[in-house]
């Protein structure tokens, strides 16, 4: 259950692919495959955005990223996942995270992708600074998500 933290842009639906063509014999060794992939928008809060510098603490985040990889295999019957998360420099457009699940039914797959990418949102030791027209900003809360069991976002 690979987890890589990048300073270099990355093309996520190439890593989804050749993840899978190094990882399953064939395409029929998994039922179902959940991706989500997260972009940087050039807006937020209702201010056009330039770019985002993302820090986290190396070490401390991969670490994180593991133990959520490591709690979801626990919880649902995965074959596999991967995280893939942008640091540094980002522009709008870019990608900022991949998150990939292979299960042998979509429901699981469904289910672990959402937990590991609100997982990461909420808890994940990373921290935005945003590049507005007129200076810059850190990010104070992210957009609000869904967890499992729930039809209404949660706020945070």
């Amino acid at each position: 259950m690979p987890v890589s933290v990048r300073d270099a842009a990355f093309e996520p639906y190439s890593e989804v692919v050749a993840y899978q063509q190094q990882r399953f014999a064939s395409a029929g060794a998994f039922g179902a495959s959940a991706v989500f992939v997260g972009t940087m928008r050039d807006f937020n809060e209702g201010d056009a955005v330039r770019g985002m510098t993302l820090e986290h603490y190396p070490g401390m985040t991969e670490r994180h990223l593991d133990a959520i990889c490591q709690e979801a295999a626990a919880r649902w019957p995965l074959l596999d996942s991967l995280i893939v998360h942008r640091v540094g420099e980002v522009e709008p457009g870019d990608a900022i995270v991949l998150v990939a699940v292979w299960s042998a039914h979509r429901a699981e797959a469904f289910e672990a992708c959402r937990h590991l990418m609100e997982d990461l949102k909420s808890r994940a030791p990373f921290w935005k600074k945003e590049r507005l027209v007129d200076g810059t900003r850190w990010v104070a809360r992210n957009t609000a998500g869904y967890t499992a069991g729930q039809s209404e976002p949660t706020k945070g």
